[in-house]
């Protein structure tokens, strides 16, 4: 049976203390991927490497109905200021802990041993998928064009994350 392609409401979030809209690759790196696969903005932000700052940006997309997905770029690394792990990781219901662990094996292929300072991370909470993935562009894509592209459309088989939406907020 033939499946149809469903677009999805994806937020972009982009993490630094330097980036802005004129010079934030990555972000809009995703934004045109997104674009591109079919999906819509929902919303696009930039904050600073501040945990709470994040939290709150992100906590305000998965409050909101209208925001199914969340992808957020930079913070992810191992230095003092990166923090998108701890300010996402106790907002999340479930961590799916596989994507990171696969991302980590593809970036392992493009930039060999520097991979394991990635600490990328995906997870849903109230509903909403999220995906934080290191700064660099070159990540970003590899992220997209290897896993959430696949996972985000529903003709994807044997499985996909969009199959499984309808049932994330099951008691």
């Amino acid at each position: 049976m033939e499946r149809s392609f469903i677009p999805l409401n994806i937020a972009v979030l982009t993490v630094s203390d330097t980036r802005t809209e004129e010079n934030d690759t990555s972000g809009q790196s995703l934004v045109q991927s997104l674009r591109d696969a079919g999906h819509q903005l929902a919303a696009k932000a930039i904050v600073p490497d501040n945990i709470y700052q994040i939290r709150a940006q992100v906590s305000q997309w998965i409050a909101d109905p209208a925001v199914q997905i969340i992808l957020s770029t930079g913070g992810t690394g191992i230095t003092g200021r990166d923090g998108t792990p701890e300010a996402v990781s106790v907002l999340l219901d479930k961590e799916i802990q596989g994507f990171g662990e696969i991302f980590r094996a593809l970036s392992f292929t493009e930039i060999a041993t520097s991979a394991l300072q990635s600490r990328a991370l995906a997870g849903v909470a109230n509903g909403t998928y999220i995906f934080c993935l290191p700064g660099s562009s070159g990540a970003c894509k590899t992220a997209w064009n290897s896993l959430i592209q696949h996972q985000l459309d529903y003709r994807t088989r044997p499985c996909n994350l969009v199959d499984l939406m309808p049932r994330l907020l099951e008691k």
